[in-house]
């Protein structure tokens, strides 16, 4: 049976691991893989993760199944935290959410949802947008379209050709998916206006917003961060959103995340999460506890829970003091234009606008790790490696 598989390649995140790897270059550089880096090049395992842990060392008494829709006191607390505990969507009882494996698992149980409710479903995706998006969605069925968003010349937003693309090709029914904040792997996100506009145009065609929120507080707060959900939710009658704990709790390897939905009524709210466990039955049975004990815990506890705001305060800060001295640094060499985008954006990641052979010579010449696109994780950067960096990029320019 096997002999009919081809060997595929691999993945370029994961091939680009390899060869950082690899390399002996004692003063390498990797910009490549997406997780958070401390000013020492570590991704940590936050204090208050450490504390959550020894709470639960304690306390815990038995490590039977949770079930399909996971643990109820962590779905209620994420639920709160995306959409603020007074929304009117949790008042009137049409929001729901449930446990995940990690945003990805969020990802596809939505899409299995989408298809299990509209067999024909079309969504439309940034372009560009995060790479495991397409086959998360993609590979349950539904059709993938894509609409305008980066430029890469301006670095800005094609909002305008956005809207048209919308407004001219996407019919009734059709689904948006939109990143909440931190755009992958552009860095660059929607205004609140811009939120308004497109909230707006989802109410006039018909069209349902998904929104996929992997990184809330590494842009502006945790409150900002959600704001454009948290209007959509407010103003249309179906959303559907993915969260992601892997990021702002640092929990990677726990997989931890949810699939929500808002819906137009409590009876709708009532049938989506069972079609949601139908789902999950066929698919995982039930997520792991670990992770979702953990953010309980935080959640729970006021003081825990504000400690972790306060780290993650400190996390989005070290990226953003991370993004003003490359353009510091790229200033000093005459580059300033070049990258005066790199303080406006929000989150890890970043478009420097090199050349695919430009990169190719950063890595072979220099040890400096990004893919193709020239997307960097900024959180990457350290004090230490600003300046090898500079002198790479100015070498290649």
């Amino acid at each position: 049976m096997f002999d009919r598989l081809s060997l595929l390649s691999a993945d370029p995140i994961l091939g680009l691991i390899g060869q950082f790897t690899a390399d002996s270059n004692p003063n390498k550089i990797d910009l490549g893989v997406g997780v958070y880096r401390d000013a020492q090049g570590h991704t940590p395992i936050l204090a208050t993760v450490k504390k959550a842990e020894s709470i639960l060392w304690e306390a815990e008494q038995t490590k039977s199944y949770i079930g399909p829709a996971g643990n109820q006191q962590f779905n209620r607390l994420v639920l709160e935290l995306i959409l603020g505990d007074e929304h009117t969507a949790l008042a009137d009882n049409r929001a729901i959410a449930m446990q995940t494996p990690g945003g990805c698992g969020a990802l596809r149980v939505a899409a299995e949802l989408i298809v299990a409710a509209n067999p024909k479903a079309k969504i439309w995706v940034s372009d560009p947008t995060w790479g495991n998006h397409v086959p998360l969605l993609g590979d349950s069925g539904m059709e993938i379209a894509t609409y305008p968003y980066y430029d890469y010349e301006s670095h800005g937003i094609r909002f305008a050709d956005m809207l048209t693309t919308l407004r001219e090709s996407a019919v009734a029914g059709d689904l948006v998916l939109v990143h909440a904040c931190c755009h992958n792997p552009s860095g660059a996100d929607l205004s609140l206006a811009q939120w308004l506009q497109l909230t707006n145009l989802c109410a006039e065609k018909g069209l349902i917003p998904f929104v996929d929120m992997a990184y809330q507080g590494f842009g502006d707060g945790l409150d900002q961060d959600a704001a454009g959900l948290r209007m959509m939710a407010d103003q249309l009658p179906e959303v559907i959103f993915a969260y992601s704990c892997s990021k702002n709790f640092g929990l990677y390897r726990e997989r931890i995340g949810a699939v929500g939905v808002v819906a137009a009524n409590t009876e709708r709210a009532t049938a989506v999460a069972s079609q949601i466990m139908r789902i999950v039955r066929g698919i995982y049975s039930m997520p792991p506890s670990h992770g979702a004990a953990i953010v309980e815990t935080i959640l729970a506890d006021p003081v825990l829970c504000q400690a972790w705001v306060d780290e993650l305060a400190l996390m989005r800060n070290r990226i953003q003091t991370m993004r003003q001295a490359l353009l510091d640094a790229m200033t000093a060499q005459g580059y300033g234009d070049r990258f005066h985008f790199i303080t406006g954006e929000k989150g890890m990641f970043s478009f420097l606008g090199l050349t695919p052979e430009q990169v190719q010579r950063l890595i072979k010449e220099h040890s400096v790790y990004m893919v193709d696109s020239s997307r960097i994780n900024v959180a990457g950067l350290t004090p230490t490696n600003i300046d090898p960096l500079v002198k790479a990029l100015t070498a290649v320019l």
